[in-house]
């Protein structure tokens, strides 16, 4: 079930955002045949400065990618991260991202973005994990419903949280997005993950 939400939703949305607020954008590459994927973590300012970036190799079909990115954040050692920002959190080939242990490990609100509609891949894990798919859907189960929200690019998303309310998210990726439907951070985690991926493979 997906619930939306309207660009004209305030419930929780009265706190605004400083413009020099620091996320930090999440993106991977790889390819299924990978044993890891290549992820970035890239921190932006809300002026879309960049100030910083991480790297990580969370394993391909594992179920390592919430200690691999807490790991990240630690190695990145700023206090100063106000928001994690994911491009997704079904990652790596159904690594699920476990975003009320990101919140709460880091005491830092997290929003997934993800922009498909979508029945669902509970029978894809059940598919291709017959050893842990519990624990899969157990994960996914905890990032609650995916809520659709209106840009005001005129674009459609779709988000997941942990620790923020989904007005007040919506209001931060708006700030972050300049066109279309990607956020600025993601799209840089993304252009950073998949030219590591390039060269990486080619030493």
């Amino acid at each position: 079930m997906v619930h939306k939400l309207g660009s004209g939703t305030n419930s929780d949305s009265t706190l605004g955002w400083k413009k020099g607020v620091r996320v930090l954008g999440v993106a991977e590459s790889f390819e299924k045949t990978d044993s890891e994927s290549v992820l970035a973590g890239v921190i932006m300012r809300g002026d879309l400065r960049l100030d910083g970036f991480g790297v990580c190799f969370p394993t391909v079909g594992g179920l390592d990618a919430t200690a691999k990115l807490l790991s990240l954040y630690e190695n990145l050692n700023r206090e100063d991260i106000r928001v994690w920002m994911l491009g997704g959190h079904a990652i790596s080939w159904f690594n699920i991202v476990d975003i009320v242990a990101l919140n709460d490990e880091t005491n830092t609100p997290v929003i997934s973005v993800s922009y498909n509609p979508s029945e669902g891949i509970e029978k894809y894990l059940i598919e291709y994990f017959p050893d842990d798919w519990e624990k899969r859907i157990e994960l996914l189960k905890s990032s609650g419903e995916r809520v659709e929200v209106q840009l005001s690019t005129g674009h459609s998303l779709f988000l997941n949280v942990a620790g923020i309310g989904l007005s007040r998210a919506k209001r931060l990726v708006d700030n972050f997005t300049l066109d279309g439907r990607v956020p600025e951070p993601i799209r840089a985690a993304r252009s950073l993950a998949a030219g590591l991926k390039r060269d990486l493979s080619s030493r």
